[in-house]
């Protein structure tokens, strides 16, 4: 809405531009952690639960790694990223709503090892484009109430 300050969208991310997922690499480790943006719970509001993929399952990019509950909708949780999962995050099994509290912090969901890092990341939207696609993103999710 106009007026409304903008939705946070950290630029040192890899967004997925129609799932809403985020992916962040540690540069000392090269682990991705993997969470859902602001834009997505905007639409969806507060999460009741939580569900994720076991550590050790190896996914392709694209595939489900969980689900996320809340009063509006379900919605599957689809990796921005080919690899195996090393570490999901307890916390957020148990208060979902630290999702929406901190989507780029503690609301992380999974770490993967990454299989095909660099591919994967050249599909996705980083740096100083974020920006432009996050606000066009809301616009497009305020007209249609919905994100996809």
């Amino acid at each position: 809405m106009a007026g409304d300050p903008p939705i946070a969208t950290p630029a040192d991310r890899h967004y997925e531009r129609t799932r809403h997922v985020w992916a962040h690499r540690n540069a000392d480790s090269g682990r991705v952690r993997i969470g859902i943006d602001a834009l997505a719970l905007e639409s969806l509001g507060e999460l009741a639960y939580v569900a994720l993929r076991a550590t050790g399952s190896s996914v392709a990019r694209g595939e489900s790694v969980g689900t996320l509950e809340a009063a509006k909708m379900t919605s599957d949780i689809a990796t921005p990223i080919a690899g195996k999962i090393v570490a999901r995050n307890d916390v957020v099994l148990g208060d979902p709503l630290a999702v929406n509290r901190e989507p780029y912090g503690g609301g992380w969901l999974l770490e993967l090892e990454p299989s095909a890092w660099e591919d994967d990341a050249a599909e996705l939207v980083t740096g100083s484009d974020v920006a432009e696609w996050a606000a066009g993103e809301a616009a497009r999710i305020a007209a249609e109430g919905r994100l996809d």
